[in-house]
């Protein structure tokens, strides 16, 4: 212990003597650095506005240099920047091209609406050019002017095997009475066989139960068309010396006080032994309109039996 207690002393002034040292370079180091530092404090400005004018007269001076050098950096930084600005072209072209698939897509759906209005509006238009064109070819089917008559529609077929007759959309309601004449703009199409409150049914001139009294046009002959279910009713009854030829109009005689005299009704289609078919004017296939007559007659068509 007193070893070590007389040793502390001898350690203790050595180490109090290199803090000394050190304390007085550190004290020359900042007595000498402070004039430097107080002048650059000083002369910072004026060595700023130096520096600014200096590279100023450069340029001017220098300035191929000058342009050397932006040349130099603009090169350096073109591809960098023509790489930055890549993906952000990529990404602008995307959202343009998702915008115009967008505007496209809208284009398009617009059209297949229109479309669509054009094509139901077309429907429309050709049902109204088939109903007008019907009704035209009433027109040319001009009545007796003090007859009345009802145009109706045919809304209903109801020929088969045996029977030939049709169903229309006007009935005791519209005046339609039993016996009427029903006529197309080419001739005569049948007769009003029952009758409805809004609807009647029309035997055609085809079925085998129609009976209608005719004459052949040119020489007058009386005959009876009758029906036969097939689209060529038959003459019956033509006098033996009665030379009948294909093409001869056939008329309503008349006769059975039903229709009137001078109803056209069809031509003569084919003569073989004796007899004789006629092809009706009227289109069956065509057939959408009725003009129901009412000639105010009282007489009977004849029938297979008798009155029909």
């Amino acid at each position: 212990m007193g070893l070590t207690g007389a040793r502390g002393p001898e350690e203790l002034g050595i180490g109090f003597g290199q803090e000394d040292h050190l304390d007085r370079s550190s004290s020359t180091v900042l007595r000498l650095a402070a004039p430097v530092k107080a002048w650059i404090q000083r002369s910072a400005l004026l060595l700023l506005i130096t520096a600014a004018v200096a590279l100023m007269l450069l340029g001017r001076i220098e300035s191929g240099i000058v342009q050397a050098a932006r040349s130099t950096v603009a090169d350096a930084v073109t591809p960098i920047l023509d790489f930055a600005s890549r993906p952000i072209s990529g990404t602008v072209d995307t959202l343009e091209s998702a915008q115009n698939l967008m505007a496209l897509a809208k284009e398009n759906a617009d059209l297949r609406e229109a479309n669509r209005r054009l094509r139901s509006w077309q429907a429309v238009a050709y049902r109204l050019e088939a109903q007008n064109g019907a009704l035209r070819d009433l027109l040319r089917m001009a009545p007796d002017p003090h007859s009345s008559y009802v145009t109706a529609r045919v809304v209903a077929d109801n020929g088969g095997a045996f029977v030939r007759s049709v169903l229309v959309n006007a009935g005791r309601n519209h005046s339609v009475v039993q016996g009427q004449a029903a006529v197309t703009g080419e001739g005569l199409a049948g007769r009003v066989a029952q009758v409805g409150a809004r609807s009647a049914q029309v035997l055609l001139i085809t079925d085998m139960n129609s009976r209608i009294p005719v004459m052949l046009a040119h020489s007058r002959e009386r005959a009876v068309l009758a029906g036969n279910n097939t689209n060529r009713p038959a003459l019956l009854y033509l006098g033996p010396r009665n030379q009948v030829e294909p093409g001869d109009r056939i008329l309503t005689s008349g006769d059975g006080g039903v229709f009137p005299a001078g109803l056209p009704v069809g031509v003569v289609a084919a003569s073989e032994d004796g007899k004789v078919w006629v092809q009706p004017f009227v289109d069956w296939d065509r057939m959408e309109y009725l003009r129901l007559i009412d000639f105010e007659l009282s007489g009977l068509l004849l029938s297979a039996g008798g009155a029909d």
